[in-house]
């Protein structure tokens, strides 16, 4: 499954909104340059999270962007769906009977997809913006990286693994 550019970006921008929020508005142009996107793709992105309800537009000198609610309150799945990306891992179109095949049928894998696009959803789901925020959603890559620079460890990251789990 691939996420395209569009959940990416809103996600990263979402928690660059956070992370640089005290309280007043925060224009585009500064999470476009922080973030390196593009100013227009975030406009449209923010105008898509603004109809969500994910985000507060300002107008004016000094205006931008506000995080709608608490950081804790708003789910990563929130905003990847607020910019109509689909969390998904098979062909077959939602909700549809009919599967992917040319016969309208199901391929033989389909619900090993299906389950895997519900746990990639359930995961989004259960991480908040402020987890991303406060780096508490750090699995076993974050922990080998992150142990790995602290210890000057040159070795491959997959030696490093098998270390950890000898």
């Amino acid at each position: 499954m691939r996420l395209s550019t569009k959940g990416r970006y809103a996600v990263t921008a979402m928690v660059d909104l956070a992370r640089y929020n005290v309280g007043s508005p925060i224009a585009l142009a500064e999470i476009a340059t922080r973030q390196e996107i593009s100013l227009s793709y975030l406009e449209q992105l923010f105008g898509k999270l603004r109809r969500a309800g994910l985000v507060n537009s300002v107008r004016g000198p000094g205006g931008g962007y506000l995080l709608a609610h608490p950081k804790e309150q708003i789910r990563i799945s929130d905003i990847i769906l607020a910019v109509d990306e689909p969390i998904r891992a098979t062909r077959c179109k939602l909700g549809s009977p009919s599967g992917c095949r040319t016969d309208k049928g199901r391929c033989i894998t389909h619900d090993l997809w299906e389950e895997l696009g519900n746990h990639i959803h359930l995961f989004l789901n259960s991480v908040s913006l402020a987890d991303v925020c406060e780096e508490r959603v750090l699995g076993m890559s974050g922990r080998v990286y992150q142990e790995t620079i602290a210890g000057d460890d040159r070795r491959p990251v997959a030696d490093v693994v098998k270390l950890k789990q000898a």
